[in-house]
């Protein structure tokens, strides 16, 4: 078992964080000139940007309900979540504003999304 009160307070800093500069990103793919973008840049920017937002809200809500001792598989989902949308939704992001791809970067953030979501189903329904 997780400490109760450490991670889930992680969850939701980060997650205000997420939400903070999902924000930002919203704006800058609002309103910058299309020359900023890479092709395509600009819709890719978008996805990323709501991307982060959703899970800038799981994070928030995953924090605020999370009470008592935290499992392993809501410790290693929470975690993920996390870890999963910097690699995301940055690769994204570095392929919309360079047009170049970020390697597995973003491939590698959804991935970690999906497996994520998978403990946390796992870990909600095998909970006592």
């Amino acid at each position: 078992m997780v400490s109760s009160s450490l991670i889930p307070r992680l969850w939701r800093i980060c997650g205000a964080l997420f939400a903070g500069t999902g924000t930002i990103m919203g704006a800058l793919t609002a309103h910058m000139p299309d020359a900023n973008f890479g092709a395509g840049g600009r819709a890719m920017a978008h996805g990323a940007m709501e991307m982060q937002m959703w899970h800038a809200l799981a994070l928030i809500i995953l924090g605020l309900t999370t009470h008592q001792k935290l499992g392993r598989l809501l410790a290693i989902g929470g975690c993920g979540l996390l870890l999963g949308t910097v690699l995301f939704c940055g690769g994204v992001y570095y392929t919309a504003f360079s047009g170049h791809h970020a390697a597995h970067v973003a491939p590698t953030g959804g991935s970690i999304l999906i497996l994520s979501w998978l403990c946390l189903a796992v870990g909600w329904a095998f909970r006592a």
